[in-house]
């Protein structure tokens, strides 16, 4: 592990934008996270639940409302940086059942046009694409850490300071 770090270090300090990097990955993973959840929300949680019965996921109306409030906490807290590592878990399980009960059948594709019409372009069922690339996100921010503007990035801040003023001055010296 301190081996990606210092390999993440050198990079960072090679290319000084490259800090800046996880703040899009974030921006765009935690809104379309809260975007999902408010949409199973706003459709109403049992709408879901009767989708997911329909899939023979056990508990229905449990996984429904897990699902909705990962979905919008997890991707709030994406989008603030916050606890990144630890809601990277639910929501790349979230991701998963996702990929494997619903998009799997389709194939990669996320774009699957069937027809084009006077009204406009006509779309099939969306493949696992996207899923991928959304848990490739998660992956990169837990690997790379969550950026600037991170509550992450304050909260080890203020874990480490104390130990960085702890030092005696002969110990800084060294």
């Amino acid at each position: 592990m301190k081996a990606v770090g210092d390999f993440v270090l050198r990079l960072l300090t090679r290319f000084p934008m490259a800090r800046w990097s996880p703040l899009p990955l974030r921006m765009i993973v935690g809104y379309g996270f809260m975007q999902h959840g408010f949409a199973k929300l706003s459709n109403g949680p049992d709408t879901f639940a009767a989708i997911l019965q329909g899939m023979s996921v056990p508990a229905p109306h449990l996984m429904a409302w897990l699902t909705i409030l990962t979905e919008l906490f997890g991707g709030l807290a994406v989008l603030l940086g916050a606890f990144v590592t630890i809601v990277s878990v639910p929501m790349t399980a979230v991701l998963l059942v996702a990929m494997f009960k619903v998009h799997l059948q389709y194939g990669f594709s996320s774009i699957k046009l069937l027809a084009v019409t006077a009204t406009g372009a006509k779309f099939g069922p969306v493949g696992f694409e996207v899923i991928l690339l959304y848990i490739a996100c998660l992956a990169a921010l837990v690997i790379g850490g969550s950026g600037p503007f991170a509550i992450d990035g304050l909260v080890r801040n203020r874990i480490e300071a104390p130990t960085r003023t702890s030092r005696t001055p002969a110990a800084a010296v060294r």
